[in-house]
């Protein structure tokens, strides 16, 4: 029996488990129910995805891309009939255009489309409204992926957004995302083989501007920059930026925010020893600070960390250990998420004893994943890399679904 594949969401560890399904054809249809769905559902090699607009606009377009497992994990990009597969070669020179349309028109408010897709590692489902998106090749091929941290990037002034997924023999594994950004709203809906629905309803249709109110309501009362997450184009608002991807854009921006945080957490578990439960086969381990380093005996230890690497979870001490790599990345998982959500004061043992209603609730904190949170209509959604992190059994953060017998993936944009 084969061992099952393990892959990375925003650097959680997710184990893929069962089977998957579907095949179908593009065609603008009402919004599908149970006894609607194809009858050749269940093949383990492609899937259905049915693509709502849920936007005020007839000009609406999806885009699928990802790494195709059953094709030496080659780039796979979807077509524009949302059923053909198309595999870029290797092109000449860098920023080639690719060689086939695969912008898939959703159609009108309100209408469904469905697509089909093989199975695939590393995949996002991308969506921009009254325009398209410009995909790009560089030798390899290397697909240039649209950027809202690079002005000179063609798709930077469109109104665009994604959600992520991995389609295997052994599950479907789909998240909505903030990691980056937050623009459009996008829900989530997957059916299994038994009809039973697991949703991740995303932010309302005024989400964005919730979110962007907020941001600026916090600038204004600790004057850390938050309104400087906020993109606009031409008096519109674009998008609202992540700290990481802000910091990317200006590094200067939250330079020092978290240090006094930091010097406390560092202060307390001088004596005091921090529980890091791996939620592995390393079971809980405890570290303290030796030589102001948060040392684990026999597996590794942690600098005091700045806002620039708890922002990111993946610089500075956050960044792969060369030893106990796994055992490491497992711990600072944990103290990434406890210092994005500052908890670590009040909570020595991580994530075990986190109740939720404490996130975000001290100062310094990550008022962005704050903020974001609450303008979803669930609470749920991927802020930073590792708000998947959480006690065992506990609730969801992170905005995913995942199934060994998936059906069908609805995926609605715009809120409405």
């Amino acid at each position: 029996m084969d061992r099952p594949q393990i892959f990375l969401y925003h650097g959680a560890w997710h184990i893929p488990r069962s089977k998957s399904s579907a095949t179908s054809s593009l065609d603008i249809t009402t919004f599908p129910t149970l006894s609607q769905l194809p009858n050749d559902m269940g093949s383990t090699q492609s899937l259905n995805i049915a693509l709502r607009n849920g936007t005020t606009s007839s000009n609406v377009y999806a885009y699928v891309t990802g790494q195709a497992i059953n094709n030496n994990y080659s780039w796979f990009i979807l077509q524009a009939d949302g059923k053909t597969a198309y595999y870029p070669v290797s092109p000449s020179s860098n920023g080639s255009p690719l060689a086939v349309p695969c912008d898939i028109p959703l159609g009108p408010p309100g209408s469904t489309i469905t697509i089909t897709i093989p199975q695939l590692a590393g995949a996002r489902l991308w969506f921009c409204v009254n325009d398209k998106l410009t995909f790009l090749l560089n030798p390899g091929p290397g697909l240039v992926e649209p950027s809202v941290s690079n002005p000179s990037d063609p798709n930077f002034n469109k109104t665009w957004d994604f959600c992520e997924f991995t389609f295997n023999q052994y599950q479907l594994f789909a998240n909505i995302t903030y990691v980056d950004f937050v623009s459009l709203p996008i829900s989530l809906s997957l059916l299994n083989t038994s009809g039973v629905t697991q949703t991740v309803t995303g932010i309302p249709a005024n989400g964005l501007a919730t979110i962007c109110s907020g941001l600026q309501a916090q600038s204004a009362a600790d004057r850390e920059g938050w309104d400087q997450l906020i993109v606009n184009n031409n008096g519109s608002i674009l998008r609202a930026l992540s700290p990481n991807t802000g910091i990317v854009m200006n590094a200067s921006l939250f330079s020092g925010y978290y240090d006094s945080y930091v010097q406390a957490v560092w202060a307390q578990y001088t004596n005091t020893p921090l529980t890091v439960d791996t939620q592995a086969q390393w079971g809980a381990l405890n570290g303290t600070v030796t030589n102001n380093l948060l040392t684990f005996p026999g597996v590794g230890t942690f600098t005091q960390p700045s806002a620039a690497d708890i922002f990111s979870c993946s610089t500075g001490p956050f960044a792969a250990s060369p030893n106990n790599t796994a055992e490491m990345g497992a711990i600072t998982a944990r103290l990434a998420a406890a210092f994005n959500r500052s908890t670590l004061l009040m909570n020595s043992k991580q994530p075990d004893d986190e109740v939720v209603s404490t996130y975000y609730q001290t100062s310094p904190t990550n008022h962005y994943a704050r903020i974001v949170h609450a303008a979803n209509t669930d609470g749920r959604g991927y802020a930073f890399p590792y708000d998947d992190v959480g006690l065992s059994g506990g609730l969801d953060q992170s905005g995913a679904v995942s199934d060994g017998s998936p059906t069908l993936l609805i995926v609605s944009v715009g809120g409405n």
